[in-house]
């Protein structure tokens, strides 16, 4: 397939990639109306990945002004979102590395924070939404639950998990953005699955937390 060939078939089927050539045509909001649409899900990925909720929301703005500064030179290769994340993997991954800090640190201390809330979506989608308070209350409790589970995950585990389950990219499309086979990646997914069923099965069976 030629280059030129990929490129009509991606700007035909991926809406963000042709909101991308837009912005690299300085076609005038295009690029804000790209940040809309993808600021909200990379804070919530970064936070993740990097334990700070302030961390992830520059990270974040990085990601968007190294874009930015690219777009020139844009020539679509893949989903605009497979480019995206990519970008903020990497940067996330050297943001931990150049700190010295374990990547699966805890999501902060007490108090509500939008990396607790990312979660959320996690919680609501297991349980009924019935609206009652304790209802309410138990979707908080899972989604803490979710979200400690998640950090027992290796680095790389999470990374394939919240791209598979959050971003619902495919083996192919994560084996891009993490520099991995697709062999690699559904081994990653196969192993972080056992993980989360030890640690979710039990509460959703019994209410308890595992040990």
């Amino acid at each position: 397939m030629s280059t030129d060939t990929l490129e009509q078939q991606l700007e035909a089927r991926d809406p963000d990639v042709r909101l991308m050539l837009q912005v690299r045509d300085d076609v005038q909001g295009a690029f804000e109306v790209l940040v809309e649409r993808y600021q909200h899900r990379l804070v919530g990925v970064l936070a993740h990945l990097v334990g700070r909720p302030e961390e992830a929301e520059d990270l974040a703005q990085e990601v968007f002004l190294r874009i930015y500064r690219a777009r020139k030179g844009y020539r679509p290769r893949a989903k605009f979102s497979t480019w995206l994340f990519t970008i903020a993997n990497n940067l996330a991954l050297n943001h931990l590395r150049g700190k010295g800090r374990n990547p699966t640190v805890a999501l902060g201390g007490g108090g509500e924070s939008s990396a607790s809330l990312e979660v959320r979506p996690v919680g609501e989608r297991a349980l009924a939404r019935d609206g009652t308070p304790s209802a309410q209350m138990r979707q908080v409790e899972l989604a803490d639950v979710v979200r400690d589970a998640l950090e027992g995950l290796g680095e790389d585990q999470k990374v394939a998990v919240l791209l598979n389950k959050f971003e619902e990219m495919s083996y192919a499309e994560i084996a891009e953005v993490m520099g991995r086979s697709e062999a690699a990646v559904k081994s990653l997914l196969a192993r972080a699955r056992t993980h989360l069923r030890e640690q979710l099965e039990p509460y959703l069976r019994t209410g308890q937390r595992a040990p």
